[in-house]
């Protein structure tokens, strides 16, 4: 995995700060989706400007040590498909960090070891 952006609590809700990767620099803010109109609709939506371009799901980690954590989903025109992450804030909440993992294009199509 891949750490690509760190963020901060917005004081209007939700996280602001930078994605950061050889082809992404950008200020993004996931602010809270006031109208969800069902529980599968994101929690979250990505913006840059007022433009949206992702969006984020609550989800919470499996095992001994789970914590609450963001799904994250991001569109980008150069990217063929979505990219998608998961930003963890720190157990203090005064941060998070975007983490992305590239998958395995061998292992999806079940082509290779």
């Amino acid at each position: 995995m891949a750490v690509i952006g760190t963020f901060r609590p917005s004081k209007q809700g939700g996280w602001e700060g930078r994605i950061l990767t050889l082809t992404i620099d950008r200020k993004v803010r996931f602010v809270p989706n006031d109208n969800r109109q069902s529980e599968q609709a994101p929690a979250f939506l990505a913006l840059v400007g007022w433009s949206r371009i992702g969006e984020a799901w609550e989800a919470r980690s499996r095992g001994d040590n789970s914590r609450d954590f963001l799904r994250v989903q991001l569109f980008d025109p150069i990217w063929p498909e979505p990219l998608r992450g998961a930003l963890f804030p720190a157990p203090n909440g005064l941060s998070a960090e975007l983490v992305w993992s590239r998958s395995d294009p061998t292992k999806e199509s079940g082509r290779g070891p």
